[in-house]
């Protein structure tokens, strides 16, 4: 199984958070499940590290998981899921999360995520998320 882990679980999962997706990540870590990332993903969670160290190690950790690629096609579906959503009255929050979203979608993975933008993707745009 791969599943892409969005930003959200990974901000909780490095607080030590003991929440439902933060367990369903270390079951992933510990099957040792093909867990990937995105230029997204990457850029967002290592912002936030203040310390150089921490910066490092996180960015290592980074290192070991499978990268996907964003061409130009995700970036086309990104802007898709945002504009049918918004006919549909739906408002999504953050441009990237359709981005994210594509990813997944375009490479037919899973997501893991804990952000309710996602939901509505899932349920109208052909989104697979993690449970």
């Amino acid at each position: 199984m791969m599943v892409l882990v969005d930003t959200t679980v990974w901000i909780d999962f490095f607080a030590a958070r003991s929440l439902g997706h933060v367990v369903a990540l270390e079951n992933l870590i510990r099957d040792r499940e093909d867990i990937c990332t995105c230029g997204i993903v990457l850029t967002e969670v290592l912002q936030g590290i203040r310390k150089d160290s921490e910066f490092k190690k996180t960015r290592d950790l980074f290192n070991n998981l499978l990268f996907l690629p964003m061409p130009y096609p995700v970036f086309l579906n990104a802007a898709g899921i945002y504009r049918g959503l918004r006919r549909k009255g739906i408002t999504i929050r953050k441009s990237v999360d359709c981005m994210i979203a594509s990813v997944a979608i375009e490479n037919d993975i899973l997501l893991l995520h804990n952000d309710k933008d996602f939901e509505a993707i899932e349920k109208h745009c052909g989104l697979k998320c993690h449970k």
